[in-house]
């Protein structure tokens, strides 16, 4: 089967701006949840894992003057995709080629709330109200870089981003496209709080994977695209990979619409698909990055799936949510371009917050320090209805 290149990779998050940061974070074991300081909610009593970068920020960092249509979501995309675009040495006038494939939830959500007051006149804000919509996001992300050959936006909930790498990759191998940029952004918004609060999912303290005492998740935001490109491509630009995705696998349980299945049946035949694509055994597999979100239910489904798959011989297993928080449309991308770090700098990222073992559950690495070199990293996604999604990135 023809390889699949990772060329370029662009990142956001609550542990910094660019990949540079993030690993730094990820080797000084730096969390970026805390008090929430952008998001306009009262409730203060839930940390979160937001970009530390107020809305005047992010235009200054994007040499943009403000303009009341353009959403977080829009901003902290193109922060990732200009570092993605910049290091495949993408630039406008080879756009027309490329494929652009974005991920998103809550879209522009943030907007629609600052105007809701105002919505009883809705011609008067129609131009910023407009832009709720995820397709929007993607277009405003997209736009100032140039004229992509197509756009598409992806919406599966917490495996969003993932699938969008997958349709990425399906595009690929049949032949669709050469070059397609594929991740996903989502923004903090009261909409998202509220909601996952009213689940009572979410922690009052940083959340912790896997633990026994794990009391629910963090939220998060943040962007990461990946620009995947065939080999016929690579060798005709000249460019040097940075690794491969190898496999990539879809399933749905279709157990709930938020809780995972406690079998993991979805997470478990993701992950199989994905070992099946790569032509790998479980025993290659040198490291997992779990979904983990800290929930009582998500947690002990995943660690039964895992194990399942991988019986007594598992490979190190961390949920890097909590240093970003969970970041649920864009969680998949952000977690491949760390895994992409841990393949490029071989260091295990850490499970932070973890103290006690589960009973029946994971116990996650702590050490960054691998006992064998890295060759092959599994990274999981899991959605709202049981859409579970799995990838392997390869050196």
């Amino acid at each position: 089967m023809e390889p699949i290149y990772i060329t370029g990779a662009g990142v956001v998050s609550a542990i910094g701006l660019g990949k540079e940061a993030t690993l730094a974070a990820l080797l000084s074991g730096r969390t970026g949840i805390g008090e929430m300081r952008y998001l306009d909610s009262c409730h203060h009593e839930l940390p979160v894992g937001e970009v530390p970068m107020s809305r005047n920020d992010l235009l200054h960092a994007l040499t943009l003057s403000d303009d009341p249509s353009l959403t977080r979501n829009a901003l902290i995309g193109r922060l990732a995709l200009r570092e993605a675009l910049n290091e495949a040495h993408l630039t406008a006038d080879k756009l027309n080629k490329v494929h652009f494939i974005s991920a998103t939830t809550v879209g522009g959500m943030d907007q629609r709330e600052r105007f809701h007051d105002q919505e009883s006149d809705c011609d008067s804000v129609y131009a910023q109200i407009a832009t709720h919509h995820c397709g929007n996001c993607t277009e405003m992300i997209a736009e100032p870089f140039g004229r992509f050959a197509m756009l598409s936006t992806v919406s599966t909930a917490c495996s969003s981003a993932t699938n969008a790498i997958i349709t990425a990759a399906n595009m690929l191998r049949c032949g669709l496209a050469d070059i397609v940029v594929a991740g996903g952004a989502e923004c903090l918004t009261r909409f998202h709080l509220n909601g996952f609060n009213a689940l009572m999912i979410l922690d009052h303290e940083q959340c912790r994977p896997f633990d026994r005492d794990r009391a629910g998740l963090n939220l998060g935001e943040g962007a990461a695209y990946m620009v995947l490109e065939n080999e016929r491509s690579v060798k005709q630009r000249g460019v040097t990979p940075l690794a491969r995705l190898s496999g990539y696998g879809n399933a749905c349980d279709a157990f709930h619409q938020t809780a995972s299945s406690p079998d993991g049946d979805g997470a478990y035949r993701a992950m199989q698909e994905a070992l099946m694509t790569a032509q790998l055994a479980p025993a290659d597999i040198d490291y997992i990055n779990a979904h983990g979100t800290g929930t009582i239910n998500n947690d002990a489904s995943e660690s039964h799936a895992i194990r399942r798959l991988f019986g007594t011989q598992l490979p190190p297993v961390s949920s890097t949510k909590s240093f970003t928080g969970h970041t649920t449309s864009a969680s998949g991308s952000i977690e491949a371009v760390i895994c992409l770090l841990a393949l490029q700098h071989q260091f295990l990222p850490p499970n932070i917050n973890w103290h006690t073992p589960m009973d029946d559950g994971i116990t996650p690495v702590t050490d960054i320090h691998p006992l064998r070199r890295l060759r092959h990293i599994l990274s999981n996604a899991f959605g709202f209805g049981g859409n579970d999604s799995a990838i392997i990135l390869s050196a």
